[in-house]
């Protein structure tokens, strides 16, 4: 007998090799925060910041890094369209803060990057998102199952890790137990090939631009 696998959930890791990005990331985020309240969304007791981030110069590195990320995405994906930063923002948790079970509507792909993390500062959460395999949960042997049986998953923080995934996916952070965590979040929209750029995109086009952004270089994290 043979078995198939079908309707995979890809998540995507890479850590990012830029010793002084996260330098300049930590201190302009800290900075905002100094500078503005934020807003509250899925945030328990941690910053959010206004989703504009992407728009504000101090940020255009790591802009840059996520678009060669996603490049390299679409073309695993076999996605025959362009990508397009909605919307990004920073959370700051400090310790007994956590970000609620959420997913990212209107949007391709969400992921987080991490600019400061410690050891127990929040475990991201991802959850099976086949809805119907709820309806029963069979007792399993001791031990842990293969991979293709979890029902969940937790990723460790880590600075200069990127962490992208489905934006239908439901994810929350866990309650963080130790030092302040810094981060970056982000929303990928869908633009297809020849559609026009919304009003937020200016001179740029964004087939000139990924060509650009897909010559730095990272470090992804094979299976």
């Amino acid at each position: 007998m043979h078995r198939e696998l079908h309707f995979p959930t890809p998540i995507y890791i890479a850590d990012i090799q830029d010793p002084t990005l996260n330098q300049e990331l930590e201190r302009d985020i800290l900075n905002w925060m100094n500078q503005d309240k934020g807003v509250v969304r899925t945030n328990v007791k941690g910053w959010h910041s206004h989703t504009n981030m992407q728009d504000l110069p101090e940020y255009k590195r790591l802009v840059s890094m996520l678009y060669a990320a996603q490049k390299t995405i679409y073309d695993q994906e076999h996605l025959d369209s362009e990508p397009f930063l909605g919307n990004m923002w920073a959370n700051i948790n400090p310790p007994g803060s956590m970000n609620r079970a959420h997913i990212h509507p209107n949007s391709l792909w969400s992921g987080v990057y991490y600019v400061k993390a410690s050891e127990n500062s929040g475990q991201l959460k991802i959850e099976d998102p086949k809805s119907v395999a709820l309806m029963v949960r069979p007792r399993m042997k001791q031990g842990k199952p293969p991979r293709r049986l979890w029902r969940e998953d937790n990723y460790e923080p880590k600075a200069g890790r990127l962490i992208m995934f489905p934006s239908w996916l439901s994810h929350f952070v866990k309650p963080n137990s130790d030092g302040k965590t810094i981060a970056g979040n982000i929303n990928f929209k869908k633009i297809l090939k020849n559609e026009k750029e919304d009003e937020k995109e200016e001179d740029d086009e964004p087939k000139t631009r990924l060509e650009q952004m897909a010559k730095l270089k990272y470090d992804p994290i094979t299976d």
